[in-house]
């Protein structure tokens, strides 16, 4: 059985390189040696004529030359080509190849065969001439191994017949030295084969070996390309969004690396942010909402053009930068632009569902990174004011993002000095007549910037991770307020304390108070914790920890309630004793028919659900009046009172209680 394994096609290839290596090394061989050949050949010619064997010698110089001229002939000849391609080693057909190989060799030995009788021209070898035609002939033989030496065959075709013969009229010629000569030249013929064959074997090694150097170098400079593709690629990935094809934050911040300085040129940075994609995500599933992303790419591009960089900056927020002066259109035309080009109706969703709000910020005085600043300034005041909005970055911005700026900077070293205050303002019950509650507001007056309003202080303090360090402070004072009721008797009054999305998804807020509370020895009733509707939302995220503060006893309310999204089930869900009217729908709701709807809706809910409602922001009698007709029973606002700090507000709520005191004895209730 035999063991040997069938070839692989590189193997076949690379025996076939070497095939055509050998044909290319013969022919070049030839084209050297048969000019010598003929030389040596009209030298013996005249050799014979000088020794009588004019017509002989002519005859077989007329051979030998038809034969020299048919191998040159073979040499020009063409080798096929496998196809179309051009006429290289990689391309010969191997079996073209192969059979002009074998024709060289049967060239070779009929051109031997014509030597063979040059024993005609010297009678056997026994002639005066014979050392002559020996000389020519031993020459000729090595030099035929010599010129060989690509393809063993060939010359062995050639040698064969030349010294086959002269061994042979040697022996028969007879005599000692001829038949020791006729040994000698069989030694010579098997020494020239084997020269031969070993030649021919390595020439293929060599050839073998360039061949795979070149593959190996084909195949190295392959992985080469193959690596700088491949980088090139990864590069590109790292740099752009794989969603929309937009490039991303990093290869962003390469592009504009790469771009002339921002001192020089003035540049426009857009940050869009998208108004109402959450609801997609949330309605029709997120691979919705990324067709959606898709598509607002394409808009963007389309309506830009190819000059801006684009880039999608994170989730539903992109950005966009461009130099001012290459654009015909001012930046608010260029954001209204593309606020259209947003707000044309996606498929399979409903018109105006999906908007844009966009930050601007235009300057050659800054750097992108302040640009970017700026510009994420802008666009939070362009979504406050709500859907499909933009806002360029202004001196009231500028001011407030330096107040921003410097409260990051002296918040912590104010928190260590107890600079900030804790004011609190009354909460009445009763149609307004009596005081139920105190809400704690933050307050801290700045040395720079005066009083900081509390929503940017809570912002900048989440940012710079001084959450908790504000939260205790306030819970502390808080907890202060709570001891100084109980000591003067008015323990029945509760203290409200606001707490923010961010506290409340980010510190153990459950922990904190409860823990402060059972220290101090307080009752929780007289808490309540104040969170947003945004809060409100993500159930899963705040619910255990309201559900641990209600469990102990404190009372949770949702404050600005309706402007955002609160549903019943989350009010049950996280245990809500009190929903407060955002402001907004009762300042001037005696001139709002409106108004006094959605607050009657709100009354109506809380009745329902057994939720008492707070109308905020009650300034005139005339709103007053209009609320008590309502049925509101509890309010807050400036015509009850101010926030005032701790010694005011307890002040207020004596005399607030003895004025109750003195109206419930005058109407001959207890007090």
């Amino acid at each position: 059985m035999s063991t040997s394994q069938p070839l692989t096609a590189a193997t076949l290839s690379l025996q076939n390189l070497i095939l055509a290596d050998q044909l290319a090394a013969v022919r070049r061989s030839m084209s050297r040696s048969i000019p010598v050949s003929v030389v040596l050949g009209l030298i013996s010619l005249f050799v014979a004529i000088h020794y009588g064997h004019a017509f002989a010698g002519t005859l077989w110089f007329a051979a030998s030359c038809i034969v020299n001229v048919a191998r040159i002939i073979l040499c020009r000849f063409p080798v096929r080509a496998t196809g179309d391609q051009p006429d290289e080693p990689g391309n010969l057909d191997p079996l073209s190849v192969a059979r002009h190989l074998r024709l060289h060799s049967v060239m070779a030995a009929i051109s031997g065969a014509v030597w063979m009788f040059v024993a005609v021209l010297c009678d056997g070898y026994t002639a005066p001439q014979t050392v002559f035609y020996l000389t020519v002939l031993c020459g000729m033989t090595a030099g035929a191994i010599t010129a060989g030496f690509a393809y063993a065959r060939m010359p062995i075709c050639y040698i064969v017949p030349v010294l086959l013969s002269v061994a042979a009229c040697l022996v028969y010629a007879g005599g000692f030295d001829r038949i020791c000569l006729a040994a000698i030249t069989m030694i010579y013929l098997v020494a020239l084969t084997r020269g031969a064959l070993e030649s021919e074997g390595l020439f293929r090694q060599s050839s073998r070996l360039k061949h795979e150097a070149n593959a190996m170098a084909r195949s190295l400079e392959a992985a080469r390309d193959h690596a700088n593709e491949a980088a090139t690629e990864m590069g590109h990935r790292a740099a752009h969004d794989a969603l929309t094809g937009l490039l991303n934050r990093n290869g962003f911040m390469q592009e504009v690396a790469s771009l002339p300085s921002l001192n020089k040129p003035e540049f426009t940075l857009m940050l869009l942010d998208l108004d109402g994609f959450k609801s997609i995500n949330d309605a029709f599933g997120h691979k919705s909402g990324d067709r959606v992303l898709v598509e607002v790419g394409r808009r963007l591009r389309e309506s830009l053009g190819s000059a801006p960089l684009v880039a999608r900056w994170g989730g539903d927020e992109f950005a966009l930068l461009y130099e001012s002066a290459l654009s015909a259109d001012g930046p608010a035309t260029v954001a209204t632009k593309l606020i259209a080009a947003i707000s044309i109706p996606f498929a399979s969703f409903d018109a105006g569902r999906i908007g844009v709000s966009i930050g601007i910020c235009v300057s050659r005085e800054c750097d992108v990174d302040e640009m970017l600043v700026r510009a994420d300034a802008a666009l939070y005041k362009a979504k406050s004011e709500g859907r499909n909005r933009h806002y360029l970055f202004d001196d009231d911005l500028r001011k407030h993002l330096e107040m921003r700026r410097d409260i990051e900077r002296d918040l912590a070293k104010a928190l260590a000095n107890d600079q900030l205050e804790v004011w609190f303002q009354p909460i009445l019950g009763d149609g307004g007549r009596r005081l139920t509650d105190l809400e704690a507001l933050i307050r801290w007056r700045h040395p720079r910037h005066g009083w900081i309003p509390p929503t940017d202080l809570v912002a900048v303090a989440s940012l710079s991770g001084l959450a908790e360090l504000l939260f205790r402070y306030i819970l502390r004072d808080v907890c202060t307020m709570m001891q100084m009721l109980r000591a003067m008797n008015l323990g029945y009054l509760r203290v409200a304390m606001n707490m923010s999305p961010r506290e409340m998804s980010q510190l153990p807020v459950d922990d904190l108070i409860i823990s402060r509370l059972r220290k101090l020895g307080l009752p929780a009733s007289m808490l309540e914790i104040e969170i947003t509707e945004d809060t409100a939302k993500d159930i899963r995220a705040v619910q255990s920890k309201l559900v641990a503060l209600t469990r102990e006893g404190v009372r949770i309310a949702i404050d600005d309630f309706g402007v955002g999204y609160s549903s019943m089930s989350s009010l049950r869900q996280l245990r809500v004793s009190r929903i407060k009217i955002d402001r907004s729908f009762v300042h001037g709701i005696a001139e709002s028919a409106d108004d006094r709807k959605v607050v009657q809706s709100m009354l109506n809910l809380g009745k329902s659900l057994d939720i008492e409602v707070v109308a905020e922001g009650v300034e005139t009698e005339t709103d007053l009046r209009v609320l008590r007709r309502l049925g509101c029973a509890t309010m807050q606002g400036y015509h009850f009172a101010k926030p005032m700090p701790q010694h005011e507000a307890l002040e207020w709520a004596t005399r607030s209680s003895s004025v109750i005191h003195m109206q419930s004895r005058t109407k001959g209730v207890p007090g």
